[in-house]
């Protein structure tokens, strides 16, 4: 069984290196396509700007990433304890609008579900977690 990686750090823009540099180790570990990198780079990129943008309004906030890779799954949970914020029930938007049409919002989580296979969401003991899976 593989181990599980973890990276905390403050949820600041500042810190967007350091992520994406986690997660393009564990996925060069472990064979990752390139095209299943970028898009899984792209996708916690989208999901962590909004955690240093809006998940705590009023003080400094953490986040937390785990990185799996099993059996050519890779899995990363992101964790925050900011204020809870489903990004999943929001309806996709109607990409055929114009954006005009369609208004603001809603392109990057419909983009990271489109990157990824399997995206879920929960809140429970005051933390949002939010799961990408992707076959490599």
């Amino acid at each position: 069984m593989e181990k599980e990686s973890v990276l905390r750090v403050p949820a600041w823009l500042e810190s967007m290196d350091v992520v994406l540099s986690f997660v393009s180790l564990l996925l060069d570990k472990n064979g990752c396509s390139p095209k299943a990198r970028i898009q899984l780079r792209i996708a916690v990129e989208e999901l962590y700007v909004n955690v240093a943008h809006y998940a705590y309004p009023e003080e400094e906030g953490w986040f937390e990433i785990r990185g799996l890779v099993e059996d050519g799954v890779a899995t990363f949970t992101l964790t925050d304890g900011g204020s809870p914020f489903d990004p999943l029930a929001k309806p996709d938007p109607d990409t055929l609008l114009s954006g005009e049409e369609r208004g603001i919002g809603g392109l990057g989580i419909y983009m990271v579900k489109s990157m990824a296979d399997e995206v879920k969401y929960e809140y429970s003991g005051g933390l949002n977690r939010l799961t990408l899976r992707k076959k490599l």
